[in-house]
């Protein structure tokens, strides 16, 4: 079972923040755990020309199903640990919403703890 305390995600208005801690140049795209309160992601992409940025939102987007345009960089675009933030659709209650999301975030960190 994941703790939530193992990652930092917060709430802010109409959106959710939390880290990842990016491999880039790695031998595959996967979740690999926690690191600091970081999700720690390995992705194939290379840290040249935004590459491994685009691939960090593409991929998470994915993982989450999510649309890549509710999800964005907010800090960290040129240094490994980074700040993701999923904006809120404000279809429905926000509450709720974000309930799902954060669910959505601590899964992906069980689904490693449980291989």
């Amino acid at each position: 079972m994941v703790k939530e305390n193992e990652l930092d995600i917060r709430e802010e208005k109409g959106s959710i923040v939390f880290k990842v801690f990016v491999l880039p140049k790695s031998s595959r795209n996967m979740v690999s755990g926690a690191h600091g309160g970081a999700l720690k992601l390995k992705l194939t992409a290379a840290p040249v020309e935004n590459a491994a940025n685009k691939l960090c939102i593409a991929y998470l987007s994915k993982c989450l199903d999510l649309s890549k345009s509710s999800m964005e960089i907010a800090s960290g675009h040129t240094g490994r640990n980074k700040q993701i933030r999923i904006i809120c659709s404000g279809k429905g209650d926000e509450i709720s919403e974000k309930a799902e999301i954060r669910k959505k975030i601590l899964g992906l960190l069980s689904d490693v703890s449980g291989r």
